[in-house]
């Protein structure tokens, strides 16, 4: 196989359809139908396909005995065979946090290892294990790179960039970031969040965010959402996540001020060959982060942030939640209100245990897990120790 680069005509002369579209897609196949597609049904009328009903956050509280207090609200799925490994996690290595490495810290808390070695003022972030644990995926940003993804092996070693995709000076790529990258269960794909075009000084936002696919050697990359295509400036497409069967992902999508509705957060599920695209959870939930299935398939955990007027994680609130992949049975698993942070929440490869960041009022994110049901909660990192985030649940065992 060889390397597809983008190139061609600007995005604001892109459609959906391919004819018109080329110059917004990577070069090579073009993914068909993709489904409730903006300029065909508004963004505002997309809605979860079964049920109709928008389901409601329901909290049965049962104190928990660890010390975040966290409820238990939903049923444990049942466990497949799995052997729980390393959970990878972003960790800053300064105070002004400008820096920041992938960890890999055993599910007691007692071993945690430094994986990437990142320069100086630049961030790896948003790991994601390989299905056999032997490789991780993470995006770094910062210093000479925009944001692009990056895979090294499980013990740190042989890191290198997936791509970039872009060929420098084409017109598709101006301010090309590529983040958040997400392994396929049987190793040949890895998703992430593609953002190109004009950047609007006031509020921030880049013209165009979509949902993507690569293989891990960089080739055969096509493209699974149109979700700002015709409506620039109108959100960010982050953080997607795949069902254990390989053929969903989730993924968050945030609107932007002009978009509909206004500075919204909810979750999104598409099929991989991009049709099937439709709203999971309701926008007053305000559901955001990387979600993560179980790895059953019967329930996907996610988190939730407050209303605020810069729209952004950070703000005391919100909490972790469970729901089923039709948009039912919305549960919450930690309580509310609450002076903590919360952050992303990831099954572990059995399915019995969930591991989350959170941070106190004032205080830096650390690293947590709990039961599948959202009992007994354990603290792993040393709350005196650097902020750590965004956890990520594999299989790879401790190097001897």
């Amino acid at each position: 196989m060889t390397r597809t680069r983008l190139s061609g005509a600007t995005p604001a002369t892109a459609r959906t359809r391919p004819r018109a579209g080329a110059g917004l897609l990577l070069a090579g196949v073009l993914l068909t139908g993709c489904g409730a597609q903006p300029g065909e049904i508004p963004l505002s009328e997309i809605r979860a396909e079964s049920p109709t009903p928008t389901p409601t956050p329901t909290v049965e509280p049962v104190v928990a005995d660890g010390p975040a207090g966290v409820v238990a609200a939903a049923a444990t799925p049942t466990a497949p065979p799995a052997r729980n490994g390393l959970i990878a996690a972003r960790g800053f290595l300064d105070q002004d946090r400008r820096t920041s490495a992938i960890f890999a810290v055993t599910a007691d808390g007692k071993t945690r290892q430094q994986l990437t070695q990142p320069d100086d003022r630049t961030r790896d972030d948003r790991p994601s294990w390989s299905p056999d644990g032997t490789a991780l995926a993470f995006d770094r940003t910062g210093g000479d790179s925009p944001g692009r993804i990056w895979t090294t092996g499980a013990d740190g070693r042989n890191a290198h960039p997936v791509g970039p995709l872009c060929e420098a000076g084409a017109p598709d790529c101006l301010n090309e970031t590529e983040t958040g990258p997400a392994w396929s269960p049987d190793g040949k794909l890895i998703a992430f969040t593609r953002t190109w075009g004009q950047s609007d000084p006031t509020s921030e936002q880049t013209q165009y965010s979509d949902l993507y696919v690569i293989a891990p050697d960089g080739t055969s990359a096509q493209r699974l959402t149109f979700l700002t295509n015709d409506t620039p400036y109108s959100g960010a497409v982050t953080d997607p996540a795949w069902s254990p069967d390989g053929k969903q992902l989730v993924f968050s999508y945030r609107t932007s001020a002009t978009g509909q509705p206004a500075n919204g957060r909810s979750l999104y599920v598409v099929n991989v060959d991009g049709t099937g695209l439709r709203r999971l959870t309701p926008w007053e939930l305000r559901a955001g982060e990387r979600a993560n299935w179980s790895p059953d398939g019967s329930r996907i955990v996610f988190t939730t942030y407050p209303a605020g007027p810069d729209n952004a994680p950070g703000a005391p609130g919100g909490g972790i939640y469970t729901v089923h992949p039709d948009g039912t049975a919305v549960e919450a698993l930690t309580p509310g209100p609450s002076e903590v942070t919360y952050g992303v929440a990831s099954y572990s490869p059995d399915g019995t245990a969930i591991a989350f960041d959170q941070a106190p009022a004032g205080g830096a994110s650390e690293l947590w897990t709990m039961r599948a049901d959202g009992s007994t909660a354990t603290r792993l990192t040393d709350p005196t120790g650097p902020s750590e985030g965004r956890p990520n649940w594999g299989t790879a065992q401790p190097q001897s």
